[in-house]
């Protein structure tokens, strides 16, 4: 039962990096190499550590790592929209992502916790 959830996870998150490649591509120049830099990071972490919590017999700390990435992601996101690089409809769509990704992980979390 959880290996499904996983892959659904997995699923969830490449397209939310899917979604946030193709917002990120209209922040300004002065930003290519900082913020969008920044949160391009992020994702690919949450991906990173998602494949390996999926390898992994001992979950705990990778899916934790996760849960941090996804709390930076966030922080970042709002961070955008309120510099106002970021519109809020899309603020809104990716940051549902996010919530969703977060909230799975947490069931997540709790199941390897059992």
């Amino acid at each position: 039962m959880v290996f499904i959830e996983e892959l659904k996870i997995l699923q969830k998150i490449y397209d939310m990096i899917k979604y946030g490649y193709q917002a990120l591509a209209q922040f300004p120049k002065s930003e290519k190499f900082a913020l969008v830099a920044d949160m391009k990071h992020c994702m690919h972490i949450i991906l990173e550590r998602a494949i390996e919590a999926q390898k992994k017999y001992y979950k705990k700390t990778t899916l934790q790592d996760m849960d941090v990435e996804i709390m930076k992601l966030k922080a970042f996101l709002r961070l955008s929209q309120e510099l106002g690089f970021l519109p809020f409809r899309k603020y809104e769509v990716w940051s549902r992502m996010v919530v969703e990704i977060g909230k799975m992980l947490g069931g997540w979390i709790k199941s390897t916790q059992r």
